[in-house]
């Protein structure tokens, strides 16, 4: 799985507002303690040309993310994608329409506060504890009225209906806080200056704060990559002129277990390892590697783990791969080779699937691989003298999950089939389809299901009918 989530640690709405009598502003009442947050402009409600202003601050967990890439839990910087995703709270008031909300790095220290009040802005903190409009902390001044912020790396969200929920992406803020470039006091969602100034109101929308009682519908920030190991043990095609150079191109990993971990090579470590390829187990002909150059160098991935990316000419039906380092031969093993022909019929036969080992319950901690069998919904074996009860996977290249609760059909993993993050997409090895999933993303004491679905011969999605329903307690 290519997806954690990190939440939100401070929140807290900041008006200027007037209060109910229209005659005093609420610039010193504090709401970081309420389960909403707010932003709006109003225009003319005290007066002729009288603006009032709704701004919110929300602050995340740094250290939590620094702790998970030094411990390479999340990619370097450059290979993740950081989301805030802040969801609309309904409610019965004007919705606005047609406006951009400004995220924007806070610059200055602040305090959630303890108030709650967000209608008649009585929960004043008299400069001590909590923020405000005035006060971004006790005994500490904004020095610009309604918070300090950056505009040259702020990003922004356009609301055509005003119901959307915020997700937008802040790379580019995050891994400034992740570096210690810029301090992590959070962001800022305001209307964008144009909008807070226009002779017209927004007013009002509405977010859901991190102490609200919906466990999925509070901020956070989600990184998403792409962690797809695409090891073509079990769909190698050899090189054709029917495909490009780069659809020509194969990967076989090297997976080095010891006592059932992956642990790097004695003396190679996270250097490089080399991949010849014959037609025997002992060599016999090496085979023409057409790209890159010969012998194939594979690159360390991950702890164990060891990748060789190459172009094959030849017409053997079953092809020996060495992997070796000096005088070392550290594994030899074995794939069949299939043929990029052109053909005349198109192959849309839908597939059936099973998760093989998904279980009723896990609880909240447990991070368990699925493994997805996947074969044409047709399939019809050949028959022999002698039959075997294995029956061959078929590989879906681009097979991708997403989750949703049982109880409404909540998605809390959609598809992430976008090109910038396929942070959804499934592995897949000699064996099949595989992905991990973070129980810890999830509610306990409800049940879940997973969905599956692919890009098909045309490159469009398409959902497979089955679900895989389960429970976390």
């Amino acid at each position: 799985m290519s997806i954690k989530r990190y939440s939100a640690t401070q929140d807290a709405t900041i008006v200027n507002a007037y209060e109910p009598n229209l005659l005093t502003r609420g610039t010193g009442s504090n709401t970081g303690q309420a389960d909403i947050m707010e932003i709006f402009s109003i225009y003319g409600q005290a007066a002729s040309s009288s603006v009032e202003l709704a701004r919110s601050l929300i602050q995340f967990d740094i250290d939590t993310m620094i702790s998970d890439r030094n411990a390479g839990s999340i990619p370097v910087s450059g290979s993740v994608t950081f989301y805030l995703n802040i969801y609309n709270a309904r409610h019965g008031f004007t919705l606005p329409e047609q406006f951009n909300i400004n995220v924007l790095p806070v610059t200055k220290s602040w305090e959630e506060g303890h108030g709650l009040d967000m209608d008649n802005y009585t929960d004043l903190t008299y400069d001590g504890y909590g923020t405000n409009w005035d006060n971004a902390a006790s005994g500490s001044a904004w020095e610009n009225e309604g918070g300090d912020f950056v505009t040259d790396y702020s990003t922004n969200q356009y609301f055509e209906r005003g119901d959307e929920n915020i997700e937008v992406d802040i790379t580019d803020i995050t891994e400034r806080w992740i570096a210690g470039t810029q301090a992590n006091y959070g962001v800022a969602l305001k209307l964008s200056g144009s909008h807070e100034q226009a002779v017209r109101s927004y007013y009002t929308k509405r977010f859901f704060a991190r102490g609200s009682e919906y466990f999925f519908k509070r901020p956070t920030i989600e990184a998403r990559w792409d962690s797809t190991l695409k090891d073509n043990r079990g769909n190698f095609y050899v090189s054709s002129s029917n495909a490009s150079a780069t659809e020509n191109l194969n990967s076989l990993y090297l997976y080095n277990f010891v006592r059932g971990q992956l642990r790097d090579l004695p003396n190679v470590g996270t250097g490089s390892v080399y991949t010849s390829f014959h037609t025997s187990a002992s060599g016999g002909e090496e085979l023409t590697v057409v790209t890159p150059t010969y012998p194939v160098t594979a690159t360390w991935v991950a702890s164990g783990t060891y990748l060789a990316t190459f172009a094959l000419e030849t017409t053997a039906s079953t092809v020996f791969d060495r992997w070796y380092s000096g005088s070392v031969y550290y594994y030899t093993g074995s794939f069949e080779t299939n043929s990029q022909l052109s053909n005349l019929i198109v192959d849309n036969t839908p597939y059936i699937v099973t998760i093989e080992n998904l279980k009723p319950i896990y609880a909240k901690e447990e991070k368990p691989r699925f493994r997805v069998f996947t074969r044409k919904k047709d399939w019809k074996p050949n028959i022999y003298v002698s039959t075997t009860n294995n029956i061959e996977a078929d590989i879906i290249e681009d097979l991708y999950f997403k989750v949703t609760r049982e109880i409404d059909g909540l998605d809390i993993v959609n598809w992430g089939t976008s090109s910038a993050t396929e942070h959804t997409r499934t592995s897949y090895d000699l064996s099949g389809s595989y992905f991990d999933f973070d129980m810890n993303i999830l509610q306990e004491d409800y049940s879940y299901r997973f969905y599956l679905g692919y890009k098909n011969f045309a490159n469009k999605f398409q959902e497979l009918p089955e679900s895989f329903k389960f429970r976390v307690e």
